[in-house]
């Protein structure tokens, strides 16, 4: 559709003479633009130039679509002879400046569409100029190996990445472009490389006076080729290689921004995109990097500085930048692209070139607000808008807002208002709408250290942070004397202050560094409060805290207080994680998920969010989604080396807390590993094993892949000494003998451990395979008086074993929690039933007549309350729960977990029911039930 019939809006001339000028030489043109033409120049003096100069050709131009014109214009920049490059094309430009211009000002086409025809003109007439001068270099023998041909299908190695605006489609009316030039150093021998280099620096200036030079037919774009690395000291276009070694050892925070936005956008694209993929790790920080928030804070303070932009506190319209100034368009940009380089390493759905998409994506994760979003949006656009017209008027590079009315009146009409004063209220209510949005961003806690007073004990510990290896860069004594006010007026809220700074003392000792912690604090103080919350109540999980403080990323992301994914979700975000990667990165990728999400259970047992009930099954799940998506990374590891796992290959059962899913923060894995090999005796591959010797390798690189340190921690402490035989057994037992071993050689505690068991990783039909052995097993083995007087002995072993247990060592001694685990699985074993929680166990027992129905509902009872305390006790503390050494904080915490009014509650609660436990324990392990109660018991 032509032009006239797509016209919603046109500007009022402000020299009506000059717009009946401009509309006079467009002889043939339909009445229909009439307004629009006249609009048009008579508000811009350099749009008016280039109607008189291209009268014929734009008459024509208007009765056709303007898609359909632009598409012609951008083709035909990559038909010009190297003869005609220059002056074709600028006549080309003028062309292209007049329909962007037009179809902008009349409506036809949106602001996201301007600003990319106008980048897909730029990318035309840059790879056009590269075409021509690369090929020109070649065609000399001045690139070695190349040709002119090479030169036109790839640029002969040679890519100029768009930066900026440009590489992200939102070229302005009037911008420069930012380039940086470099060429593949692969594509040439050694000792050809300085001599390419030398042709591609010739190459790359001619480009740059190709486009940027002003000549009598005018210029097509300033070429800024200053964002390359080290630009004082560097040539104009350097290798590849060059380029990474720079970033790695010296790239900077703007230089990370810079890139957010980079596209190649001519030559070797091929070649460019593999660039920018071997710089994304520099680009996209793994951990949230709110050291980033600080540099963005100096960068846009240096900026202002410089541009004499720090006028007060109002913003005032006269001479007003509208990119750089207060509530200007940098701040938008700033405002996105500083969450993006903070998250977009952890969320590859954050990095979008386009500001506005940009915002809606944060928006999707959760980093700001759908409203703030889309305000931040429409501000945008109308900013953009500005800009162009301020641009439009003379076809200067500028940003700065008319200084006189009679400015702001042409301004305005370009616009298409009349009404001057309405338009520039409506100008200064964006500017301040922006500020007020975007500048709580850039302003984070302040404080003067002197207003908080704090005891002598404080003062202790206050006086010797500066020693600490955190506080040792200037950089983070920097950061963290802004925080300390507010860290220290936080602390005395807390129950006992002294007590909550020693523990965040302890937490500030451990720290290896502080830059980027104390940034996070900083530009998210809600996390200052959950470390006041944790130093006051869980010295332990502050301690560990220090020891992995990237864990708090995790805070920050959006999924961290929604609600509990379960095994399924665990293991699908898990292997979704791990995908791309190699081995030794799925071990680092394995830890770091699990210490976030094992930080998360921890933080919503503290904040009350979760009981301990669901902190056993949070922490069972963890393990149980930990161990799936490591076991086909080690068995492939195996392969690698040594052929695919022999016939059905090999499981992992859960044994113990994990198996029965009453873990806790501090639960070791209790594991072992089955195998079938279906009659294959040997792996195929390069190294081959029997298939004894295959499992047995698998189960021990499992074994380490779970347990081993590495640079990211270790995952889990391992036991595999409930296999078959214990030590003496082989590390991994083929299904046939574990089968064979349950039925004619395990101890009735192996038969009582067998229902805690659960197969956790491996192949369906073997996991279904090793469950039909676990309950035949445990209903052969169902002998009450046997059963009974075995776990009696078992009893009378742990008591001299000497573990006592006490008011607060819940699990231990007559009463306690092992003790009742040890009736529970008993009981399932006596009556055959393959149930693994322990209330189902112990009516298990009830249902064999072993159990009354009041003792079993006590045990179970019990048993529930000493989990709570146990639950807390490993969430506080890494050893026994002393409440006098974790403080009012803590005993707080460990009475609402058991849900006692206070401690001496629940005390008298603890100490009650270990007596009652212990008693009926005694009572029925002297009566085994008898043989046809057994026999009526469920199956």
């Amino acid at each position: 559709m032509e032009f006239a019939a797509r016209l919603t809006r046109h500007p009022i001339p402000y020299a009506p003479d000059r717009g009946a000028e401009a509309w006079s030489v467009l002889t043939g043109a339909p009445a229909g633009l009439r307004p629009l033409i006249e609009g048009t120049g008579g508000s811009s003096p350099y749009l008016a130039r280039l109607i008189a100069r291209e009268a014929d050709w734009l008459a024509d131009a208007l009765i056709r679509p303007p898609e359909e014109v632009m598409a012609e214009v951008i083709a035909a920049a990559s038909d010009l002879s190297p003869g005609e490059l220059d002056t074709g094309l600028r006549r080309l430009k003028r062309r292209a400046a007049l329909i962007v211009a037009l179809a902008d000002l009349g409506g036809v086409w949106s602001l996201a569409t301007v600003t990319q025809v106008w980048t897909d003109f730029a990318d035309a007439c840059l790879a056009a100029a590269l075409r021509t001068h690369v090929g020109h270099e070649a065609r000399r023998g001045k690139i070695p190996g190349m040709t002119e041909e090479d030169a036109h299908r790839d640029g002969a190695g040679m890519v100029a990445l768009a930066m900026g605006k440009m590489g992200a489609g939102e070229l302005n009316y009037s911008s420069d472009i930012d380039l940086i030039c470099l060429f593949d150093d692969d594509r040439f021998d050694r000792t050809d490389e300085m001599e390419a280099r030398a042709g591609f620096i010739r190459a790359t200036r001619k480009i740059a006076a190709s486009l940027g030079d002003a000549t009598a037919e005018g210029y097509v774009f300033r070429t800024d080729l200053r964002l390359r690395p080290d630009a004082s000291v560097t040539p104009v276009c350097i290798s590849m290689t060059a380029a990474e070694r720079y970033y790695e050892a010296e790239g900077r925070s703007w230089e990370r921004s810079a890139y957010i936005k980079a596209r190649p956008a001519a030559g070797d694209i091929a070649a460019g995109a593999r660039f920018l993929e071997a710089l994304s790790p520099f680009v996209w920080r793994r951990h949230l990097d709110f050291a980033m928030v600080e540099d963005t804070m100096d960068m846009r303070r240096r900026i202002r500085d410089h541009k004499g932009l720090h006028k007060g506190d109002a913003i005032t319209l006269p001479g007003h930048n509208i990119k750089l100034g207060a509530g200007g368009i940098r701040e938008i940009e700033f405002f996105a692209q500083t969450r993006q380089l903070v998250a977009g390493g952890r969320d590859p759905s954050l990095r979008q070139p386009r500001t506005v998409r940009a915002l809606a994506a944060l928006a999707r994760a959760g980093w700001i607000e759908q409203g703030v979003a889309d305000e931040l949006a429409t501000l945008y656009a109308q900013h953009r808008e500005i800009e162009h017209r301020v641009q439009m008027i003379d076809d200067a590079q500028t940003h700065l807002l008319p200084k006189s009315p009679e400015g702001f009146d042409r301004l305005a009409r370009l616009c298409g208002t009349g009404d001057t004063a309405g338009f520039i209220a409506g100008l200064q209510t964006r500017f301040d709408r922006v500020e007020a949005l975007t500048g709580a961003f850039f302003a984070p806690m302040r404080g003067e250290a002197e207003t908080v007073e704090i005891s002598p004990a404080q003062a202790d510990i206050v006086a010797r942070w500066p020693s600490y290896p955190c506080l040792r860069s200037e950089r983070g004594q920097r950061i963290f004397e802004r925080l300390q006010p507010e860290l220290l007026r936080r602390f005395q809220d807390a129950a006992r202050p002294d007590e909550a700074l020693a523990n965040f003392d302890n937490f500030l000792r451990g720290l290896p560094a502080g830059v980027q912690l104390f940034s996070l604090f900083e530009a998210n103080p809600p996390l200052v409060d959950l470390i006041v919350d944790i130093s006051a109540s869980a010295p332990a999980l502050s301690r560990y805290l220090s020891r992995h403080s990237g864990v708090l990323d995790a805070v920050l992301d959006g999924r961290f207080f929604a609600p509990w994914p379960g095994v399924g979700g665990l293991a699908r975000d898990l292997d979704a994680a791990f995908a791309g990667l190699d081995y030794e990165a799925t071990l680092d990728t394995a830890r770091r998920w699990q210490k976030e999400w094992h930080f998360r259970i921890g933080v919503h047992q503290l904040r009350g969010l979760i009981d301990a009930d669901d902190a056993a099954l949070q922490y069972s799940d963890l393990a149980q989604a930990v161990i799936a998506a490591l076991w086909p990374a080690v068995t492939a590891e195996l392969a690698r080396r040594h052929g695919h796992a022999p016939g059905r290959g090999g499981a992992v059962i859960a044994m113990g807390s994990v198996g029965s899913r009453r873990m806790t923060a501090g639960s070791d894995l209790d594991l072992i590993v089955i195998y079938d090999a279906a009659g294959q005796e040997m792996s195929e591959g390069a190294k081959p094993l029997d298939a004894r010797g295959w499992f047995a390798r698998a189960t021990k690189t499992m074994v380490t892949a779970l347990s081993a340190p590495t640079a990211a921690g270790k995952l889990y402490e391992v036991d595999l000494r409930l296999r078959p035989s214990g030590k003496q057994g082989p590390v991994a037992t083929s299904l046939e003998a574990f089968r064979t071993y349950q039925q004619t050689e395990a101890w009735t505690w192996e038969h009582m451990a067998l229902t805690r068991a659960r197969a956790v990783a491996g192949a369906p039909d073997l996991l279904e395979d090793i469950e039909d052995v676990r309950r035949a097993v445990i209903a052969e083995k169902a002998d009450p008086a046997k059963v009974c007087r075995d776990a009696a002995d078992m009893r009378d072993r742990l008591a001299a074993a000497g573990r006592s247990g006490g008011t607060w060592r819940v699990k231990d001694g007559p009463g306690g929690m092992q003790e009742i685990d040890l009736i529970g699985q008993a009981a399932a074993l006596m009556a055959g039933a393959p149930a693994r929680r322990i209330a189902d166990q112990l009516q298990a027992g009830v249902a064999i007549g072993w159990l009354a129905a009041p003792e079993a509902s006590r045990l179970a009872e019990a048993h529930s309350l000493f989990s709570a305390v146990h639950q807390a006790a490993n969430l506080l503390t890494d050893g026994p729960l002393d409440v006098d050494a974790v403080g009012a904080g803590g005993q707080a915490f460990v009475v609402r977990q058991a849900g006692a009014k206070d401690l001496v509650d629940l005390t008298a609660r603890l100490d009650t029911m270990r007596a009652e436990a212990a008693e009926i324990i005694t009572a029925a392990l002297a009566r085994p039930p008898k043989d046809n109660d057994h026999a009526a018991a469920p199956r």
